[in-house]
């Protein structure tokens, strides 16, 4: 788990004393605090490198906080959690912030423990999310190195045919079934089926479907050798 000093949490807020008294109490909590007076500073801001969150005000003159999520919500790079502040108890705002994936939506004034919380949960989801991302990422870099044959071998391979099966299937030796699974394993960098399996459904390839197969992500590939 990533700890706190790793950790950053902006804050967006037009009310001064407040960015002032939150950076204060999350510098307390261990984690670095980078506050904002409008949406506009932040979004003109270097995107956070590690697990982060945004503790923002719904209520802000220019874009406000909901447009900002919004706009967050768009961009891949600033994407994070956001957790939402409001003095006014605005609850259809609470509402759609809540529909549009904010983690938490506190009314001033909330005391420290309520906050400090709200974070925590924030940036555990955000390191969850970048880690799935930095997977999905990395799978996706061994599966580009395979050939359209090695593609073809370890779908129907990851669907469950023995290597008989797949040579029938593919019109090519079984002998060379093997080679093309031996040169999966290596580049997928798996050392068993089960792992092949596992690392298969993440790369999103396609199995055996009422009798249909469904290629991998991208042009259907010819399946003459």
């Amino acid at each position: 788990m990533t700890t706190g000093n790793q950790s950053t949490v902006y804050i967006v807020d037009d009310d001064a004393p407040v960015r002032k008294g939150l950076c204060r109490l999350v510098g307390s909590a261990g984690y670095r605090a980078k506050s904002f007076s409008c949406a506009r500073e932040f979004l003109e801001s270097p995107a956070a490198a590690g697990p982060a969150c945004l503790v923002l005000d719904i209520c802000m003159p220019g874009m406000d906080g909901l447009e900002l999520q919004e706009t967050i919500n768009s961009l891949e790079s600033r994407s994070m959690p956001i957790i939402f502040m409001t003095g006014h108890g605005n609850v259809p705002a609470s509402v759609k912030a809540m529909k549009a994936g904010a983690i938490d939506f506190l009314s001033k004034p909330f005391n420290d423990h309520e906050i400090l919380s709200a974070i925590s949960a924030a940036i555990q989801k955000d390191e969850k999310t970048r880690e799935k991302r930095a997977r999905t990422s990395d799978i996706k870099e061994r599966t580009d190195t395979l050939t359209p044959r090695e593609k073809e071998v370890m779908r129907w391979v990851a669907a469950g045919m023995l290597n008989k099966q797949v040579a029938g299937k593919l019109g090519i030796a079984e002998k060379t079934v093997k080679v093309h699974r031996g040169r999966v394993m290596r580049k997928m960098k798996v050392q068993s089926f089960a792992e092949l399996v596992r690392i298969a459904q993440e790369a999103d390839i396609k199995y055996l479907v009422d009798g249909t197969v469904a290629c991998l992500p991208g042009p259907r590939q010819s399946r003459k050798k």
